[in-house]
């Protein structure tokens, strides 16, 4: 049963009925340790064909503008990744939760199938939605209301800093 969602990451509190069984869960990874050539096991049910494991390496931390979510800090993994693994597990060699697969990337389509590029969201951002939802009922997320640029994509004096180019109406930045 869904209990509670947030849109923007794509995750979900969901209440299972156990009919009093205990639930096997897995461990949490921190994320802060994990590296770029680090194992991993990407755990889904691909093109719906049944549960798979397949392997690969984080292959780049911290991605941005995969066109997923206006989140923007992705692991990326060559663990193949296909239509009906979003939602499955990432996990370590120590069988802890390292991300959520959420998608993979392919100028052909998802149904073209993996070339090596998946994405999870960091099970540290996933334990933190969690904990919110379940505190709050929703995420509560900082904005300071404006965008900015870097002072080195803008023209000379500036070389430093940022570059405001957009204060949003009623926001703290205003």
């Amino acid at each position: 049963e869904l209990v509670m969602k947030d849109e923007r990451t794509d995750l979900a509190v969901l209440r299972i009925d156990t009919n009093g069984q205990t639930l096997p869960m897995l461990d949490f990874a921190d994320t802060r340790n994990i590296a770029v050539g680090d194992l991993v096991l990407a755990i889904g049910n691909p093109f719906g064909v049944g549960q798979t494991v397949t392997s690969g390496i984080i292959s780049a931390l911290a991605r941005t503008d995969v066109g997923v979510s206006d989140y923007s800090s992705f692991i990326q993994t060559d663990a193949s990744i296909n239509p009906g693994n979003s939602g499955g597990a990432l996990v370590n060699l120590n069988g802890e939760l390292v991300g959520i697969n959420v998608a993979s990337f392919n100028p052909r389509g998802s149904a073209a199938g993996n070339i090596g590029l998946g994405f999870a969201i960091p099970s540290n951002l996933a334990k933190e939605i969690m904990r919110q939802l379940m505190a709050f009922g929703e995420v509560r997320r900082g904005s300071l209301g404006l965008e900015a640029e870097t002072a080195q994509s803008q023209a000379e004096p500036f070389t430093k800093g940022a570059w405001v180019s957009r204060v949003y109406r009623g926001s703290p930045a205003e």
